[in-house]
């Protein structure tokens, strides 16, 4: 008996989670819990976390579960290395689904930085206009560049925010070159921070700077342990049903 976990919440893995769903395959969906509203799935749904990768390995026991697919966010590192530890506890498979980075091409003013501070510490002295594009978990490492104005794009309402200016908007990918332009002239954008998450629903705003020549700070990925990655959400649901 297969019986299928998918740590989620990228594109990717809601469209792996309708492929399982039309392949009546035994699977759960899992949710960190970080977003107010998520997006519905097809697949028995869990929100929170496990309690660490000894929380998780108990969680896999627990459910008979038999296959683990990694389909966090890029950047959802702690969850990563958990699901490893936890794999390796239990003698599970475990399937990373992960989009490659974006790669800079001609006209692309990209610097990479290994980390948020280095972000930070890349920023201009002179107040500039900065869309910080990087979520909500990391925005008061910006407060020591408080000269800065910031836009902020989120998925839920922000709450108070701490950095002394910035400017939320609340919206959710994916998005598209026409309005990623128009976002950048209408607040009259200098600077983009973001992270190298790779995919095509946030890569708007990259191909907006090429456009308008705007310099990117762009933040590598974090080291992961070494574990078999896929690009595609079909090639995984072939790689489970080769392993069933």
């Amino acid at each position: 008996m297969t019986r299928i976990l998918v740590l989620g919440g990228t594109t990717e893995a809601s469209r792996l989670a309708r492929l399982l769903a039309e392949a009546r395959m035994d699977a759960v969906f899992s949710y960190a819990g970080r977003t107010d509203a998520p997006v519905a799935q097809p697949l028995p749904t869990r929100i929170g976390g496990f309690g660490g990768p000894e929380g998780l390995a108990a969680y896999l026991r627990a459910e008979a579960i038999t296959h683990v697919v990694d389909a966090t966010h890029p950047f959802a590192a702690q969850m990563s290395r958990n699901a490893h530890a936890a794999c390796a506890a239990t003698g599970l498979p475990l399937i990373a689904l992960e989009r490659p980075a974006w790669q800079a091409g001609p006209g692309d003013r990209w610097t990479h930085v290994p980390d948020l501070e280095a972000a930070v510490a890349a920023l201009p002295d002179s107040p500039a206009r900065i869309f910080l594009a990087i979520g909500k978990l990391h925005l008061a490492e910006f407060a020591a560049r408080p000269q800065h104005h910031y836009l902020l794009r989120l998925v839920d309402p922000p709450g108070a925010l701490p950095l002394p200016l910035a400017t939320a908007i609340v919206a959710r990918g994916p998005f598209d070159l026409a309005g990623d332009l128009a976002l950048l002239r209408a607040h009259q954008i200098t600077h983009i921070v973001a992270k190298n998450a790779g995919g095509e629903g946030a890569r708007a705003k990259l191909d907006a700077a090429r456009e308008l020549g705007l310099p990117v700070i762009l933040i590598d990925r974090p080291a992961l342990p070494p574990r078999k990655r896929l690009a595609e959400p079909q090639a995984v649901l072939h790689w489970l049903q080769h392993r069933m």
